[in-house]
């Protein structure tokens, strides 16, 4: 399969709180290798899209519609069962065990997929985060921000992700740190990892991503290539400082 198939299809898909319809997606389609962005305002419904996708979400709305992933419907699975499958989350609130070294963290993690999904080795991690490996003996609780949010991509590699979809990973992060930790997830999309990226900072993302698209009350107004995103008015006005 060549990068241009698609391996996340999202089709009719809705969520509602109580009377209330946060979410409304008619068709959103991922590409395989393929570093999609997300942004939009605070209560746009991005938190809500992916944990639609994943069948998961602290407010447990009732959610409806299609979610494919590599041509197999998920959308009555649990979210174990996806998962499984290799469509994982990391949310706002990193996935790590505060108790646990990294080391630890890490192993915890481990899966053996079988064929057809790429397995991250401990070496393959430590590579890509050297400072995890400096610090493989440290608790999760001992380690800064940036590096328990990169502790969390980790894990998530270790279990042999299909689509990775990430929540607002730079939240809290100083400047520098959402450079570092962007650069890293824009390096694994490089290598033909498909990630789903929701971001506050739009600067950021464009740096990084394939597409960029721009939710606003819980529908997609518009999206593109990172280039033609950057010269979007609603995208320059509203998140670049561009003047009206």
């Amino acid at each position: 399969m060549s990068i241009s198939d698609p391996i996340l299809t999202i089709t009719d898909l809705t969520a509602d709180y109580g009377g209330n319809r946060a979410l409304v997606i008619g068709k959103l389609t991922v590409r395989r290798g393929e570093l999609l962005g997300v942004v939009g305002p605070n209560g746009a419904g991005k938190s809500t899209l992916v944990g639609a996708i994943l069948g998961w979400s602290r407010g447990d709305p009732k959610v409806s519609g299609r979610v494919e992933l590599d041509g197999e419907d998920v959308s009555q699975m649990s979210t174990a069962q996806r998962v499984r499958r290799g469509l994982l989350l990391i949310p706002e609130s990193t996935l790590i065990f505060s108790q646990m070294s990294v080391a630890d963290n890490l192993a915890h993690a481990a899966t053996n997929p079988g064929a057809g999904r790429d397995i991250y080795s401990l070496d393959d991690i430590y590579d890509l985060f050297p400072n995890l490996a400096k610090r493989r003996h440290h608790l999760g609780s001992q380690l800064s921000g940036g590096e328990r949010q990169m502790l969390g991509i980790a894990r998530a590699l270790r279990l042999a992700p299909r689509v990775l979809c990430l929540d607002e990973p730079s939240i809290g992060l100083a400047p520098k740190l959402v450079s570092s930790v962007l650069s890293t997830i824009h390096d694994l999309a490089n290598d033909g990892l498909t990630v789903l990226l929701i971001e506050q900072n739009v600067e950021a993302a464009l740096k990084v991503v394939d597409r960029l698209m721009l939710l606003e009350r819980g529908r997609i107004v518009t999206s593109g290539t990172a280039d033609e995103m950057r010269e979007d008015k609603r995208i320059a006005e509203a998140y670049l400082g561009a003047a009206a």
